[in-house]
């Protein structure tokens, strides 16, 4: 299968041109900066031109190369694991973003500027990937070129269902990184890849399967056989519906608007303990007596 190989080559040749771009940002740009843009702009730049080239080889690979879903599933959870591990802090995702934004870790100014990176390194990733097919390096590129112009929508269903798939898969992602975002990388990188993987196989004869907003726009606007604003519900307003209410439903709350926890009682970490009272008859006169306290009166004779 030598457009197969030539893809993997093609992979292994975006992450390493992205990977030279993060480290040589790092050593020009202030901390700001890189975390901001340059960071973000390299791993936008790296999953669309990846995501792209995938989408081909699903597209095209089963009836021109031979190979069937099991391939482009090992695929796509090596891809993934690689750029968890290779993003170096970068989500590449305007939901994430968004995200870090709600729960106070990131100001407008700095998720502003992520946004701009993310959506100039999928537009770039786009531009860059077109000019690569344009090469025709194998017969796989060859019919994405004649097939290009004719693009049809990735939406499979109807629009509301459609909808409801990418905000569904858009909730158990970020449920899941919400879940995960502090544990090892060593654990976290294979459970999202595997959490993509299996979200993907699952959804992905609807919608694609892309719940990030940035990733849509570059891959699937432009295709012919839904309007604009159908993409717009199904692509931005599902993803970001699945992440408000995956936030909601682990916090309890949405800290950038409200601190008060609408769905978990906040339990004191102090157990005040409860006095045992006893009343005690002393004269004819009730009395209130504690545990421990010893008794003064006299067994009956």
């Amino acid at each position: 299968m030598p457009g197969l190989n030539v893809s993997i080559a093609f992979f292994f040749l975006v992450v390493g041109v992205c990977q030279a771009l993060r480290r040589f940002s790092k050593c020009l740009l202030s901390p700001g900066a890189y975390n901001c843009i340059a960071r973000e702009l390299a791993g936008s730049l790296q999953l669309c031109m990846s995501c792209l080239e995938l989408r081909m080889l699903v597209e095209i690979g089963p009836w021109g190369g031979g190979f069937g879903p099991d391939v482009i599933l090992t695929l796509l959870f090596l891809l993934f694991a690689v750029h968890g591990t290779s993003f170096d802090g970068a989500s590449a995702n305007p939901t994430i973003s968004l995200q870090e934004f709600l729960l106070l870790e990131s100001n407008l100014a700095a998720t502003a500027a992520k946004l701009l990176a993310q959506c100039v390194g999928m537009a770039m990733g786009w531009v860059v990937t077109k000019l690569y097919w344009s090469w025709q390096l194998t017969h796989f590129h060859l019919i994405q070129n004649l097939i290009a112009s004719e693009c049809s929508s990735s939406i499979h269903t109807s629009l509301h269902h459609a909808a409801f798939v990418e905000g569904t898969c858009s909730f158990l992602f970020h449920l899941v990184l919400l879940k995960l975002r502090e544990s090892n990388l060593m654990y976290r990188v294979p459970v999202l890849a595997a959490t993509v993987t299996f979200l993907s196989y699952t959804a992905g004869p609807f919608t694609g399967a892309f719940f990030n907003p940035a990733l849509a726009t570059a891959a699937t606007f432009h295709c012919s056989g839904s309007s604009f604003w159908d993409y717009v519900q199904v692509y931005w307003l599902g993803p970001l519906a699945g992440m408000l209410i995956a936030l909601l439903l682990y916090q309890g709350n949405i800290p950038r608007f409200f601190q008060k926890n609408l769905l978990y009682s906040q339990k004191s970490k102090y157990r005040i303990p409860k006095a045992r009272v006893a009343m005690h008859v002393e004269d004819g006169e009730p009395q209130q007596k504690r545990k421990g306290d010893k008794s003064n009166s006299k067994p009956c004779a």
